[in-house]
């Protein structure tokens, strides 16, 4: 049975921004994306659930792992509207990302062995490059940095 709301179960968008570190436009732009729900006081100010601190927290750390915006709209689509998100939802949410995380981490790495061994050769030339590229052989195939990212 859900329990009834409580008004400290809301935060003025301005309170948001200074829990999430995030600028008030930011989290109205989120909003716009449908990303977190605003509801309305009788005087049209924007109330936000406390457990939208997570919301955004997720978005930020989301971002930083290299996740597009409509990567993370998926995901937030998984979590609850109008209840705090328990660990249950969080974990659905961890495993439906853990591939997309996994690629990502497999490409980072492949692009820093590949940049290691271009750098430690020296020349810095993909035109004289002995060791990926002799003879320019990938600018007859097309454009773009190939060799790194696959």
């Amino acid at each position: 049975m859900l329990r009834k709301l409580h008004k400290d179960d809301f935060l003025q968008i301005g309170e948001l921004a200074r829990r999430t570190g995030l600028s008030v436009s930011a989290i109205r732009f989120y909003e716009q994306k449908g990303l977190v729900q605003a509801m309305r006081t009788s005087g049209n100010q924007r109330r936000f659930l406390r457990s939208d601190i997570r919301r955004l927290s997720f978005i930020l750390i989301a971002q930083q792992l290299g996740l597009a915006l409509s990567e993370i709209e998926q995901s937030l689509a998984r979590l609850p509207l109008g209840r705090t998100p328990n660990a249950r939802d969080w974990r659905a949410i961890s495993e439906a990302i853990r591939e997309q995380l996994d690629r990502k981490i497999a490409a980072l790495e492949r692009t820093r062995s590949k940049l290691e061994g271009c750098i430690g050769c020296g020349c810095l030339s993909l035109s004289r490059c002995k060791l990926y590229n002799p003879q320019d052989e990938a600018g007859e195939s097309g454009t773009g940095p190939r060799f790194v990212l696959g």
